[in-house]
């Protein structure tokens, strides 16, 4: 990693992506929102397609960054971070939203359903991580199935809005309060604007991945840690600012969605990192700590899905001790394991 950036530039370049992503974050969800409620798209729909799809774009930027750099254990740690990170996100967001827990708030089929799908999406890399002489070229079979699986849930999505078999019982507190009026601009200005803060997004995320990988050369910090850690903590800022300000905004279903959205797509980065990786399939060259971060992440995804099932009403609910612990325990773990 020879034209790895200084620690000093790279520290400085962090913290002004750290500045970029909260104003792009901030704006996305407010462009969002306008666009939900002008073409009556479901909220839900919003915060996975729309927010869930350009707030990941600094992850996937990221991740391809550091696979053609050749880190096979920063690039695959990476998406796997954003995921677990992204989930850490909803229990910083439930100590702002006072009238119920946030996942019984934002209890929805859509959520739920993605919810398992995440679960059954990160179960494809623990097979090719035990597989790792199977390739095609200098892939592994397994990294096309990822996408496949991926939009075929987005099919599953369709249907259960179009079609629910079952809806969570309602209560007070359930779905969205009573926000502002959606803008009043043209609906094209809207979706310029939205194209404009996804390409700031992505420009972010080429920056955030020199500097993660300038960071990692200059400290030798592990490269999967750092990648599971600090990178995916500033490229998933966008996240955390479009939660915090749909739950500000009372829309809860899609700050909720954008973050359950967020970490579905976001396996999609896993068949960015092997795709980008060109020194083989990946999962033959990264360390022992990946099968760590997979399986911490996987129990991070479960854990959340329980609680949107469960849905404790009051207070941030058993999983907003959980989830945190459970991150905080795969770092430690994945430290060990390098």
């Amino acid at each position: 990693m020879n034209d790895a950036w200084p620690l000093m530039p790279s520290v400085v370049a962090l913290a002004a992506a750290v500045v970029v992503l909260a104003f792009a974050g901030t704006r996305l969800a407010h462009v969002a929102d306008d666009i939900a409620e002008r073409t009556g798209m479901g909220k839900a729909t919003a915060g996975a397609l729309l927010l869930g799809g350009v707030t990941s774009l600094t992850g996937i930027v990221t991740t391809a960054t550091g696979a053609l750099a050749g880190d096979a254990d920063f690039a695959l740690a990476n998406p796997l971070g954003g995921v677990a990170i992204q989930s850490v996100w909803i229990a910083i967001a439930d100590l702002m939203y006072r009238r119920a827990n946030l996942e019984h708030a934002a209890a929805s089929l859509p959520n739920l359903l993605q919810s398992m799908v995440l679960v059954a999406l990160l179960s494809l890399p623990i097979i090719a991580y035990a597989t790792p002489d199977l390739s095609w070229g200098w892939f592994h079979p397994l990294t096309l199935a990822i996408p496949a699986f991926y939009f075929y849930g987005l099919r599953l999505l369709k249907s259960v809005e179009d079609a629910p078999q079952w809806r969570p019982r309602q209560t007070r507190t359930t779905g969205d309060e009573a926000g502002e009026a959606p803008s009043a601009a043209p609906l094209s200005r809207l979706w310029l604007a939205f194209a404009g803060l996804g390409a700031v997004v992505a420009l972010t995320g080429w920056v955030v991945a020199r500097a993660g990988l300038g960071v990692v050369a200059a400290t030798g910090i592990p490269s999967g840690v750092t990648g599971f850690t600090i990178t995916t903590a500033i490229s998933s800022l966008p996240e955390l600012i479009t939660l915090i300000a749909a739950v500000r905004m009372g829309s809860i279903t899609m700050g909720v969605g954008n973050i359950i959205g967020g970490n579905v797509f976001d396996t999609l980065m896993i068949a960015v990192a092997d795709l980008f990786f060109l020194e083989g399939s990946i999962y033959a060259n990264v360390g022992p700590a990946a099968p760590v971060l997979l399986g911490g992440t996987i129990l991070i995804s479960a854990v959340l899905a329980v609680g949107l099932v469960v849905r404790d009403e009051r207070g941030i609910g058993f999983e907003g001790f959980a989830i945190p612990g459970v991150y905080a325990g795969t770092v430690a773990f994945a430290v060990i394991a390098s």
